[in-house]
């Protein structure tokens, strides 16, 4: 029953869409799963109005209440807890890393961005937990970019996710309509990034991986 928390101090990482994905995937392949917003703007609960009554249930929950709103849900069934944290906002991402599992830090390989890493390995570092970088909006053929960033994420004593998600549209398009990029369309190389992440995600936490999807 593995908590997945999604944390970024840099707005604009993808922190909502990463999480939204995860989860999405997780009640695909039949595991009870919920998302829990932390987030003031409640971003991912907008999502789920939109969504309607199709899976992930998400919840929403201040910083200070996020362990007892995870050890409840635990306790009632739920098999995939997914975290999803506001930028700029170290309470919030500390008790979600405190709380975690697995950490993924979601980060655009740009200069900006990577240096924003810095605040977040510092506190996965005071926390005593490893945080997996996953890099989202890469663009096509960028392959020296990718390069460079990840040599700096693992100077920093980060790990590098071997899943990155692309610049795709299917992701955009998919939120504004409560969906996930594999509801959206199932054959974009969106999809299949989303199907690869949680295949990974399954291996790191010691999870089935479940049904096709």
């Amino acid at each position: 029953m593995p908590t997945v928390a999604i944390v970024s101090q840099k707005g604009g990482s993808g922190k909502t869409t990463l999480a939204l994905h995860l989860a999405t995937a997780g009640a695909y392949s039949g595991k009870k799963t919920i998302v829990v917003d932390t987030d003031p703007q409640a971003t991912a609960a907008a999502w789920a109005d939109w969504r309607g009554d199709f899976l992930p249930e998400v919840v929403t929950s201040p910083p200070a209440r996020l362990a007892r709103t995870v050890e409840k849900q635990l306790a009632s069934g739920v098999e995939l807890v997914v975290i999803d944290t506001p930028p700029h906002a170290d309470a919030s991402a500390r008790e979600a890393i405190k709380t975690a599992d697995l950490v993924l830090v979601p980060s655009r390989p740009r200069a900006f961005d990577l240096h924003a890493l810095e605040a977040t390995a510092e506190m996965l570092q005071f926390v005593g937990k490893d945080g997996n970088v996953l890099m989202n909006g890469v663009p096509a053929r960028a392959t020296r970019m990718l390069a460079d960033a990840k040599a700096k994420v693992e100077a920093l004593g980060l790990s590098v996710c071997p899943v990155m998600f692309g610049e795709r549209a299917a992701f955009h398009r998919a939120s504004g309509d409560g969906e996930s990029a594999t509801e959206f369309d199932p054959e974009s190389k969106a999809a299949d990034e989303v199907r690869e992440l949680w295949k990974w995600v399954c291996k790191a936490t010691g999870m089935k991986v479940g049904k096709k999807f």
